[in-house]
Order: structure tokens, then C-alpha cells, then sequence
């Protein structure tokens, strides 16, 4: 059995460009929400998000790329090369066939087909230039970080909906697993905050309605959530062979101990109520960890701030965990950050290998309890912690569960 480490990390995130900013923020609770700034929406109630603040793409890619890039594929390049700096590795002709790709999108190129499709229709077909498909396309996002990097091993892109960026770090480790890699550059990234998906998520229902209050709009899990709040950004794990990394005698933040993936079979958009796949999925990944469900110390919920999801994951860790559900610490960073559908799981992961290396769990902000969800949250402050397992969880639309287990390396 090949063990799989977390060696370096990147992040772009609506509350920090940088990692350390981004998990500074999230100890200290800090929202990273506000009006949209990316359209006008107009008369439009659903006006708020978080957004990505001060990214500059140059200082990751040249003009030109830019030019021809999707801000989702900017992020993902840029959180890419923070990683593979943190992690201190360099691809060159010596290893560029065994350094890989497994990066996720939900949403693909919703804005740049929106972008394009509203130019043809006011100026003619001749206005629509040549890289819409190339940008528009899911692919393009993995693509296009092995270009930039040289990373030459398998090339992937997931596309899970709101699951995708946590299925990319699963499938990584499974490249590992095979032999068909010796490090793969794993993650996840996301920019659909546009009028067109911002319109269809508010008719569709999941979206908070605290417009006069973006700061507090976000709250998982407590009794007065009333949807969730768009989010974007991107972040990259490296992951490792232990051969590898040793030998190049590598930082190691966290080992990457397996997953398990189910399907709801039960509605296109809205979670089974009682959460029997995600309950399913969280039983399967311990057990393809080879650890017991009291063994976990941490939760990263899926944590939306909807009324379905919420209710749903709570009964699916108890179904998981029985009576040590009250002995782990639970939360949602998206009470911070949104949520960033194809990103979030990776958003979730890097925070969770950063609660194993530093033994502190960042907030559930805006919590106030809710009695129908009887599970321990981390709630408005954070919490310290002795962490030896944590597991993070990922449930999109269509019924896609997602669940990880990160486990702590004392060197």
C-alpha cells in the first residue's frame, strides 16, 4: 500500500490570495462577503457573494494568457505555483512525465458562455472570438496548468457539481496508488458568479435572502439559515509518494488516507433527507482508511447554510458515528468563504491538513444552535484541538457524495 502525502499547498480565496492569509482569516472568523462586484445586478434581490478580492493574474502568467484564460483557470494556475513553490518542487525534464494533473470545476465556463453569448447577440456571430471554447471548457482548467507548470504525468479534470474539487484529491491519491505518478498537483477552482447563475440559483431557491446583511447571511447550521451564499477561488494540494517526498526530503503537512464516493439516486438538485449516501459515504471512507468511526476527531462539513443540506448532514454523521458524533469537533468554513460549488472541497481540504499540522479548528461564524441539529459545531470562535484524523465532506447536486480522511505525520 503507497502512502500519499500532503507536501506543499496554494489557495485563492475571498478572504486571502496567499495561504497563511487565507487560514489566518479563517481562525480569526472573518466573512469574506459582500455585493456582487463582478456584474450589475440591478434590480436583482440575490446581490451577494464571495468574491475573490485583489487577485492579480500577472503575477502568475503573462499578458497573453490572461487574454485567453477564464478567471476560474487564472485561479487555478495561480493556487497551482503557490503549491508546487510551498511544496518546493521544481518540474524539469528529470521528473515532468511523472508529475500529474487531477484539478475539478463545477461550473466550467458558465460565465464565459454567458459572456460570449450576450456579444453575439448584440453585435453577430463575426464579434465572437476564437477562444470562447477553449475557455468555456472544463478541461481547460486542468490543461492548462500542466502547461503553465510542465507537468507531463496523466492530466484530468472532475466535473461533480459542488463535490468536484474534494473527487480531484481522491482520484489523485488513486493515480498514486497505481504507480502512474509520482506527484500529482490536485485541487479545485471555481468563478461562476455571474447574472445568469446568480438568477438561476435565486429562482432555484438555495440563495440567501440577507442581502441588507452580507456579513452575517451565511449560516450553517443554525436555526435561522436561510440558504447559502455564492462563493469562488481556487486550491491546489500537492500530493506525494511517500517514496518521493522522502527522498527529496520534502515537509510533509498531512497523509491523504482515502475516500469513498455514493450516489443519492434520489433528486437532481435537493439531498435525500434522511442523508443515506452521504451516511453511506462517511462509513465507507474510515473504512477505506482502515480507521474506526471513533478514531475521527474533526468534521469539515459540506455545510451549506441551506435547510435540506444541513438537516440532512446531521442526521447522516450521527447515522456515521453514532454516539462519538458528540465527542468530534464539527464546521463549516463557508460561513466564510461561501460556497465555491467546484471549489469547495479543496477549500475545505487545505484547511483541514492546516487543523492536523496546528491543532486548531477555524469557526462556524453567524451559529446560533438549532435543536433539530444535535451535532457538537465549532461555533463563532475557534476551537484548539488534538487531532490525529480529520475527514472533510463533499455533496453536490445529483446526489454526489464526497468524503475524505486526512490523518496527522509526526515526523
Amino acid at each position: 500500500m503507497t502512502r500519499v502525502f500532503v507536501t506543499g499547498l496554494g489557495a485563492i480565496s475571498p478572504i486571502g490570495n496567499d495561504v497563511e492569509t487565507y487560514w489566518q482569516n479563517l481562525l480569526a472568523g472573518k466573512s469574506g462577503a459582500g455585493r456582487v462586484m463582478q456584474f450589475d445586478p440591478g434590480d436583482m434581490p440575490y446581490n451577494i457573494a464571495c468574491e475573490v478580492k485583489d487577485f492579480d493574474p500577472a503575477d502568475y502568467m503573462d499578458r497573453k494568457l490572461i487574454r485567453r484564460t477564464s478567471r476560474s483557470t487564472q485561479f487555478a494556475i495561480a493556487a497551482s505555483k503557490q503549491a508546487l513553490a510551498d511544496a518546493g518542487l521544481v518540474i524539469d525534464e528529470t521528473n515532468r512525465d511523472n508529475v500529474g494533473v487531477m484539478m475539478a470545476t463545477g461550473g466550467g465556463g458558465f460565465t464565459e458562455i454567458e459572456a460570449a453569448t450576450i456579444t453575439m447577440m448584440e453585435k453577430g456571430w463575426r464579434s465572437v472570438g476564437p477562444f470562447v471554447v477553449p475557455n468555456a471548457m472544463s478541461n481547460a482548467v486542468s490543461c492548462l496548468v500542466s502547461i503553465e507548470t510542465g507537468a507531463r504525468g496523466p492530466v484530468m479534470t472532475s466535473t461533480a457539481a459542488c463535490a468536484s474539487g474534494h473527487y480531484s484529491i481522491i482520484e489523485g491519491y488513486h493515480f498514486l496508488q497505481r504507480g502512474e505518478a509520482d506527484v500529482i498537483i490536485a485541487g479545485g477552482t471555481e468563478s461562476a458568479i455571474s447574472l445568469l447563475t446568480m438568477s438561476a440559483f435565486g429562482r432555484m431557491g438555495p440563495l440567501s435572502s440577507r442581502t441588507d446583511d452580507p456579513e452575517h447571511a451565511c449560516r450553517p447550521f443554525s436555526i435561522d439559515r436561510d440558504g447559502f451564499v455564492s462563493g469562488e477561488g481556487a486550491c491546489v494540494l500537492i500530493l506525494e509518494t511517500e517514496e518521493h517526498a522522502r527522498r527529496r526530503g520534502a515537509r510533509i503537512y498531512a497523509e491523504v488516507l482515502g475516500g469513498r464516493l455514493t450516489g443519492d439516486a434520489y433528486h437532481i438538485t435537493a439531498p435525500d433527507p434522511e442523508g443515506d449516501g452521504a451516511a453511506r459515504a462517511l462509513v465507507g471512507a474510515v473504512k477505506n482508511a482502515r480507521l474506526r468511526p471513533e478514531d475521527i476527531d474533526v468534521v469539515y462539513a459540506h455545510g451549506t447554510g441551506t435547510v435540506l443540506n444541513d438537516i440532512g448532514e446531521a442526521k447522516a454523521l450521527k447515522r456515521a458515528f453514532g454516539e462519538h458524533v458528540y465527542d468530534m469537533k464539527i464546521t463549516s468554513i463557508k460561513s466564510m468563504i461561501g460556497h465555491g460549488l467546484g471549489a469547495a472541497g479543496a477549500q475545505s481540504a487545505v484547511a483541514a491538513v492546516l487543523t492536523l499540522r496546528h491543532g486548531i479548528v477555524p469557526p462556524t461564524i453567524n451559529y446560533t444552535p438549532d435543536p433539530e441539529i444535535d451535532i457538537p459545531i465549532v461555533g463563532n470562535v475557534a476551537q484548539e484541538v488534538d487531532a490525529r484524523y480529520a475527514i472533510v465532506n463533499a455533496f453536490g447536486f445529483g446526489g454526489q457524495n464526497v468524503v475524505a480522511v486526512f490523518g496527522r505525520v509526526d515526523e
